[in-house]
């Protein structure tokens, strides 16, 4: 199988985006790309009351960058480019007029925390373990950075950052505010998160559109700023310390 993302809108106003990969559901740039363009044309769609973010299958959520197209960037520019997709999926997620929820049915590492982070409400399982294991190979969560923090706070970011082969538990997450509500199981979750769905499905779509403004207050600068963390991303990614780290983790 190979990578996707998909959009459905059913008859209550619910648009749910899935994304894949067959690589625990990591983020290769077309997949980042296509991302933002679902979501910034979902946030336009009228007919969206609330957007779903999901992935496919029942283990990871989402892997974050793609080792594979870490490993092939050979020059800033490329890696600039790479690392932008990440700033502009989290940009499309801040500007949404609508409410995201996010389905974290597993693991999120690296960008996958970024999302779960970037979401304005994230429902996940007691299996969601989060790690941001940039440093391990070289970068730093420079792009997700900001939208992790702002989730978090600063002590539990530099936490995550600091030590970033540690594996930090769901109900660490849902303790600093990474996710908003956990289940034991699937079944569980989707219940959960079709029962918020439905409600917001419902509700003064003003009235969430201007929360909406509200809860992002402060970051008009990411345009601006995540761009330049990515570059910081893509110039480190050059190095032969980061190099030789991918190829030892994708053994």
């Amino acid at each position: 199988m190979t990578d996707f993302v998909t959009f459905e809108l059913d008859e209550t106003g619910i648009g749910t985006i899935t994304f894949f990969d067959p690589q625990s559901n990591s983020l290769p740039g077309q997949t980042l790309k296509q991302l933002a363009s679902v979501i910034t044309d979902a946030g336009e769609n009228p007919e969206v009351k609330v957007i779903v973010l999901k992935s496919k299958g029942d283990k990871a959520f989402c892997a974050g960058a793609s080792f594979d197209e870490l490993a092939s960037i050979t020059d800033a520019e490329t890696g600039m480019i790479f690392f932008s997709g990440f700033a502009d999926v989290i940009n499309a997620m801040r500007k949404a007029p609508k409410f995201i929820l996010a389905r974290v049915q597993g693991k999120a590492v690296g960008g996958g925390v970024g999302l779960a982070c970037a979401a304005d409400y994230a429902l996940a399982t007691e299996n969601a373990s989060v790690k941001l294991s940039e440093l391990a190979v070289g970068i730093g969560p420079f792009v997700v950075g900001p939208a992790v923090e702002r989730k978090v706070g600063f002590s539990a970011f530099s936490t995550m950052t600091i030590n970033a082969t540690q594996w930090q538990t769901a109900r660490w997450a849902k303790e600093k505010g990474i996710y908003s509500e956990l289940y034991p199981d699937l079944i569980a979750l989707d219940d959960g998160l079709n029962k918020l769905a439905v409600t917001l499905s419902s509700s003064n779509p003003e009235a969430m559109r201007m929360l909406k403004g509200i809860f992002w207050e402060g970051t008009d600068n990411w345009d601006k700023l995540l761009v330049e963390r990515a570059g910081m991303s893509g110039k480190l990614v050059l190095s032969s310390f980061t190099k030789n780290a991918i190829e030892k983790f994708k053994k």
